[in-house]
């Protein structure tokens, strides 16, 4: 009678795994998440279901290695989409916030480091287009550009008028 229940709640438990599955998989459907975020979403869905961390995470290695869940995937398009409107400080940063590791972030933003002064320049160009003339114009500036997550020596840069291959 034991081995029953036991089998039972087995059975149970892989049921609730595949609905926990499909529901990741729905959401991947729809867009790239890092593990973490994945994680953090489906887990009251999981807790719903009566599973447990373990179960979840069971889940989560099963999408790794079929390669629907990839953090270096996801971080690849999170920059793409990014790129334009943001600096690497403020990219990382977001990245990190989604769980993603040091390398990976590292390795994906390696890729845009060269044309970093441009789409910071052009970020700039969007919004002001004229070198300030008060300090109160600059100092707007200055704010507006690392809210952007842009580095204080490529802000410098733009706001002199300065091209980087002079400096």
């Amino acid at each position: 009678m034991k081995l029953r229940k036991i089998v039972k709640l087995t059975n149970n438990s892989n049921k609730n795994q595949l609905q926990l599955k499909k529901r990741a998989l729905y959401y991947l459907g729809k867009r790239d998440y890092s593990r973490v975020e994945l994680g953090r979403k489906i887990l009251v869905y999981s807790e719903s279901l009566e599973l447990n961390k373990a179960d979840l995470e069971l889940v989560l290695d099963e999408l790794e290695e079929k390669n629907w869940l990839s953090d270096e995937r996801f971080s690849e398009q999170f920059v793409l989409s990014k790129k334009r409107k943001f600096g690497t400080r403020k990219i990382a940063y977001e990245l990190k916030l989604r769980g993603v590791s040091e390398s990976i972030i590292t390795r994906v933003l390696r890729d845009i480091k060269d044309d970093e002064f441009l789409l910071a320049k052009k970020i700039w160009e969007r919004k002001f287009n004229q070198i300030p003339i008060t300090i109160d114009e600059k100092a707007k500036q200055i704010r507006f550009l690392q809210s952007r997550g842009i580095e204080v020596a490529i802000i410098h840069q733009i706001l002199s008028g300065k091209s980087p291959e002079l400096i």
